[in-house]
């Protein structure tokens, strides 16, 4: 009764959980503009999806925005957490703790504050702005992703490494930073995953002439939710999916690899 029970409750979880998301990927074929009734199979709003060009451009600008910034604050993100592994514990301690508050702090107070720093250094909004933006909300998130890497890592490593002659960079590049590499995909994949998903903070530094999938959707939904919006989710998750499946497929083969 109680193995019953608790997988009756994994599945009620499960069910709450993707039973909207199933749902809106299956309403993505329907032949209606209809999200309440299915009338037929049809491909029409994946078609409307690709002649959108508003929506083609914000998600151009999305993955650009994304791409560069989880590049930039993965790389600042693990030198700074590379410096903070050589801190003394209380330094240390406080630091982290700093770094924490960005990402306790709620998503308008930091939207709020870049837009007043932006506006008093006469910042106008667009690109540059929203760009920033996500490299710094992204940084501590990739801070608490590597560090945890870092405490598996030998701390002799980088000195034997040194003993054998090779220089310091050399040393640093094959001895240390292939056991932070596992970390520091984590890190990237979870700063993009951020970057494409926020919406309060880069709708309020983004200014008017620029745009970014979020803030599209946001605006279109304001009116009606176009099926085409389905189509685009449905399509997203499917690239999220690829993904997965192909980062577990590489940690079975390095697996395998290292029990030979």
């Amino acid at each position: 009764m109680r193995k019953f029970l608790s997988r009756s409750y994994i599945f009620i979880v499960f069910l709450f959980l993707y039973a909207p998301i199933l749902l809106l990927i299956f309403f993505s074929f329907n032949s209606s503009n209809s999200n309440v009734v299915f009338e037929g199979f049809s491909l029409r709003w994946y078609e409307e999806l690709f002649r959108d060009e508003e929506i083609l451009r914000a998600l151009l600008n999305t993955l650009i925005i994304a791409s560069l910034a989880s590049i930039i604050s993965t790389v600042i993100g693990t030198a700074a957490a590379i410096g903070l592994a050589n801190f003394k514990k209380w330094k240390k301690k406080a630091v982290m703790n700093i770094t924490y508050i960005p990402v306790l702090n709620p998503d308008i107070i930091t939207g709020i504050s870049l837009l007043l720093l932006f506006v008093a250094f006469s910042v106008p909004g667009g690109f540059l702005t929203v760009l920033i933006a996500h490299i710094t909300f992204d940084i501590p998130y990739v801070i608490l992703a590597v560090t945890p890497r870092l405490r598996h890592v030998d701390s002799h490593l980088y000195e034997a490494a040194q003993d054998l002659g090779a220089p310091p960079v050399s040393a640093f590049f094959k001895a240390v930073f292939p056991q932070l590499v596992p970390g520091i995909i984590s890190a990237f994949l979870m700063a993009f995953t951020l970057s494409i998903d926020d919406f309060v903070v880069t709708f309020f530094v983004k200014g008017n002439a620029f745009s970014t999938l979020s803030t599209v959707i946001y605006t279109i939904t304001k009116k009606r939710i176009p099926l085409s919006i389905n189509a685009l989710c449905a399509i997203m998750l499917l690239c999220v999916l690829a993904v997965l499946v192909a980062v577990n497929i590489f940690d079975k083969k390095k697996s395998k690899e290292e029990l030979k």
